[in-house]
């Protein structure tokens, strides 16, 4: 089994069914034998495995489905042209599948994270270290401190809940303002900083540099939420964002991986740019322990494992045209880029893929992404696609993938760093600033950029490298924070319809044409604006919780 042991899955066995269990109802109070029973308590072992159910099991529900639904298909790098039309056309609403399992999921971690603290400070016995203790106490807060994040810029104002076990005698509980959720978690996680460990006691496992780093992200971000669309940022918040992120790029472990593709080619997990992943094993049977996503993006069954259910999903016309080297002609764009990132999130007709086999009449061979369609075809995803359980050495089976998660890389750091120093101003020329930045965009294969940053440069930059990973989203509501106008314009200029997509040879194509499907002429593009820019509270429970439609408070 995986980074773990054998202790974990006997634990996994006795909780599955209290964890997947648990009610849709956040307010619910969690089963006293979910993470894990108090006699599990008793040993240094016992409370680390007890604790890594936290970084997988309950944060499935998003990593699923909701995490690519919410933060690629809305903020349009991606998008689906049968299924999941609400979240492309950015008409998400209370009944939106991915809207109520994202909710409930963040929820579920932050339930958990609290059940975990009250056991370890309740159960925790003298066979258990101080040290361990402490630590296991601050992995807990750092997981409910970024799910807050995750729920605070989805759906705004949510209550603050610190114990699920008085929900059930209190009547009152209410949503929480939107800048005491951010003030909440921040300091959260300051706290955190200091009761992590600087290495690692697990491979996988938070440390205090992956808390700096969170802390760097979320400085960066409160910095907006403080301006309340007034375009100027925090100027203390900035600063703490740009010392944080070079603390972690100066002194931690971390280093950027050389080659940006090896980043989603196996086996890459806990490699040296992971500042923290969700950790998923390959475990047939133990439903909510794998990771479920390829199933859902790999383009076919030719090369899955009896899943491939990704066919229709793709890059959008408005991700494509991001690419240095793509450019606009008067029928379409047309073009090659040197930029490495582009096969290794997206495939493109001709595009060979050693590391995974296709299945083909007669027989197998490495994937070469096929050439089909007439006039409308799709730019399948690759990340996270890793093929047959032979290219994995047996790990993978249908929905079941060992494949872990990335919560947040090194790349990132160094493009917060940026955007810190740029802050308020239009243009930034700092050494350092471009050092960083250019550290990021040389991976990829292009050229160091010599002019000056500015927010246009780093928010497209930042789609580029984090395509299909769930961030594009969140970086436009960090934005939108501070400057609507801005996240609102990006959004609804965006192409998300049909295209056709040519090579100009096949195989080993050196030019790409894409056109426009001719007769796909509606939903090409949204409308969004301040009244559909949040997500609604799901609907299941607005009417089980009817105090959410009160006016929040501050926490």
């Amino acid at each position: 089994m995986k980074r773990t042991t054998s202790l974990l899955y006997s634990i996994v066995l006795l909780i599955a069914v209290a964890l997947s269990a648990c009610s849709k109802d956040f307010l619910d109070r969690p089963p006293l034998d979910s993470i894990t029973d108090g006699n599990f308590y008793k040993t240094d072992e016992q409370v680390l495995a007890a604790t890594s159910l936290l970084y997988s099991k309950v944060w499935f529900d998003y990593n699923d489905k909701a995490s690519y639904n919410l933060g690629d298909f809305r903020a349009g790098t991606a998008y689906s042209a049968w299924n999941d039309r609400g979240n492309v056309l950015f008409n998400t609403t209370g009944v939106t599948p991915e809207n109520g399992t994202a909710w409930r999921s963040f929820f579920i971690v932050v339930g958990q994270s609290n059940l975990a603290i009250e056991n370890i400070n309740k159960y925790a016995g003298d066979g258990v270290s101080e040290a361990v203790k402490k630590s296991a106490i601050a992995e807990a807060r750092f997981m409910r401190a970024l799910a807050y994040r995750f729920l605070v810029m989805n759906w705004g104002a949510v209550p603050i809940i610190e114990n699920n076990l008085t929900l059930l005698s209190d009547t009152t509980i209410t949503r929480n303002t939107v800048s005491s959720v951010w003030r909440f978690i921040t300091n959260e996680m300051r706290a955190v900083v200091e009761d992590l460990p600087a290495t690692s006691l697990r491979p996988g496992r938070l440390n205090k540099w992956a808390a700096e780093a969170m802390l760097a992200r979320f400085y960066l971000t409160r910095a907006g939420v403080s301006a309340e669309g007034s375009g100027q940022r925090n100027q203390q918040f900035l600063d703490s964002a740009k010392y944080y992120a070079e603390r972690v790029i100066t002194q931690s472990p971390y280093k950027l991986v050389e080659n940006y593709a090896s980043l989603f080619t196996y086996p890459y997990d806990n490699n040296t740019e992971s500042v923290f992943s969700l950790q998923w094993a390959f475990s047939p049977g133990a439903w909510g322990s794998q990771n479920s996503t390829p199933a859902y993006l790999a383009y076919s069954a030719d090369i899955a494992n009896g899943d491939g259910w990704g066919g229709d999903k793709g890059a959008t016309w408005w991700m494509i045209s991001q690419y240095e080297g793509i450019t606009v002609t008067p029928t379409g764009l047309q073009g090659r880029t040197l930029d490495q990132r582009l096969k290794a999130t997206f495939m493109l007709p001709g595009f060979h893929y050693p590391e995974i086999t296709q299945s083909i009449p007669g027989g197998e061979q490495e994937l070469v992404f096929p050439f089909t369609g007439s006039d409308n075809n799709f730019l399948s995803v690759k990340k996270y696609v890793c093929g047959k359980a032979k290219d994995m050495d047996g790990k993978a089976a249908s929905q079941y993938y060992e494949y872990d998660t990335y919560m947040m890389r090194l790349a990132e750091v160094y493009l917060i760093y940026a955007e810190a120093v740029l802050g308020n101003q239009a243009t930034t020329a700092d050494a350092k600033a471009m050092e960083y930045f250019n550290a990021v965009h040389t991976r990829s294969g292009l050229a160091a950029r010599e002019l000056p940053l500015d927010m246009d440069v780093l928010l497209k930059e930042r789609f580029i490298e984090f395509a299909m990973e769930g961030m594009a989203w969140y970086d436009l509501v960090s934005l939108h924070y501070w400057n609507p106008a801005l996240a609102y314009q990006i959004l609804n200029s965006q192409d998300r319809g049909l295209f056709f997509t040519e090579p100009d040879k096949f195989p080993d194509p050196t030019n790409w044409t894409f056109t426009k499907t001719s007769w796909a002429t509606q939903d090409r593009t949204i409308n969004a604006n301040s009244g559909n820019f949040l997500l609604p509270i799901p609907a299941a429970e607005l009417s089980q919780a009817p105090n959410l439609n009160k006016t929040p408070v501050d926490y």
